[in-house]
């Protein structure tokens, strides 16, 4: 039966198709880049718990690296879900219905919802950044801290049009969402 379909599909839209495995080494690079944001996790969470022996670390100096450790976790979980709902959506099902560990938002995942997911995390991946900049505002110079203050906004403000243009998008022509 599978012979039967592929001698139906011109030999053209079969390789057209097939080219969708070109994405896997960037998926696998992505792996790579999550092994690195492991290892930078660990040397930052060395640095609050001792490892920096020269210098004690004041409420500030905790919080920085706290903070540092968050967006860290926040860029890995963009990582995950850039590697495993791309690689779902548009290169091979994982079939992970009956594993007991699928992620939930693996059900619906779909190259909108990728996208609206990415644009949350880089809303939070961005905040912590501009936390840590505020928390540090005297190492700043003032356009600096209006600058990264101005791109979050345009950050809130392109998610806010994703999922706008989104919604537009998945509604039914009479006007009802699904």
């Amino acid at each position: 039966m599978e012979q039967h379909n592929k001698q139906q599909i011109p030999l053209l839209a079969r390789l057209i198709f097939s080219s969708r495995w070109l994405q896997l080494p960037l998926y696998l690079g992505l792996i790579v880049a999550q092994i690195v944001y492991v290892y930078h996790f660990l040397i930052e969470l060395w640095h609050l718990v001792g490892g920096t022996a020269s210098h004690q670390l004041d409420e500030t100096g905790i919080m920085l690296i706290v903070l540092a450790l968050i967006d860290v976790v926040m860029i890995s979980n963009l990582l995950i879900m850039v590697t495993v709902g791309g690689y779902e959506t548009f290169v091979s099902r994982m079939r992970l219905e009956t594993h007991p560990d699928q992620p939930e938002w693996l059900d619906h995942v779909n190259a909108s919802v990728l996208k609206v997911k990415l644009a949350m995390a880089i809303i939070g991946i961005s905040s912590i950044h501009l936390l840590k900049t505020f928390i540090n505002a005297e190492q700043y110079e003032t356009k600096t801290i209006v600058a990264q203050a101005s791109i979050h906004v345009i950050f809130l403000f392109s998610a806010v049009a994703i999922a706008w243009c989104d919604r537009l998008i998945s509604q039914p022509a009479n006007g009802k969402a699904h």
